[in-house]
């Protein structure tokens, strides 16, 4: 097996609030072997990781949204089949929280998509990393804003008392 340093991926979690207060996540079937997978996919040169998670969401999917934030909510490794050979990836996974979905996107007549109960699509993916993630995702107490985001202002206070000088 062949594994070189520069194979990551980037990946999207998308997920949804129903009207109901479920949290829900989106599964996709994976061209060859339709086992459910989260959209991914590889680095594109000009675009920043989460850029490429959205990207992806849009183009296996027809996800329309935003990535929650810049950090990843965590990363799985899983073997890539290639024509030649086997590259173990680690694939870094970004939350991104479903605006809709559009009716037609370019990978639509590849691929199923479907919603699932958050702990219910962890038990459906077959990378236990990636079971992982969608676990402590289902399980966590993140506060959600439903009305747009929330102003952070830039500048920070530090205390010298519990930041020691640089």
């Amino acid at each position: 097996m062949a594994h070189k340093s520069g194979d990551i991926q980037y990946a999207a979690l998308p997920w949804r609030i129903t009207p109901g207060g479920r949290r829900e996540v989106m599964l996709l079937t994976t061209r060859g072997t339709r086992r459910w997978m989260i959209p991914k996919g590889w680095p594109m040169k000009g675009h920043k990781p989460t850029e490429v998670a959205s990207l992806e969401a849009y183009e296996e999917a027809g996800l329309i949204g935003h990535i929650v934030s810049k950090r990843p909510l965590g990363a799985f490794h899983y073997e890539k089949q290639l024509l030649t050979e086997s590259r173990l990836c680690q694939v870094n996974v970004f939350s991104f929280r479903v605006e809709r979905q559009l009716d037609d996107w370019p990978e639509r007549q590849q691929r199923e998509t479907r919603w699932f109960d958050a702990a219910e699509a962890a038990e459906l993916v077959d990378e236990d990393g990636l079971f992982g993630i969608i676990t402590r995702f289902a399980g966590s107490y993140v506060r959600f804003v439903a009305f747009g985001k929330i102003k952070q202002s830039k500048k920070r206070h530090r205390s010298p008392l519990t930041h020691p000088a640089e």
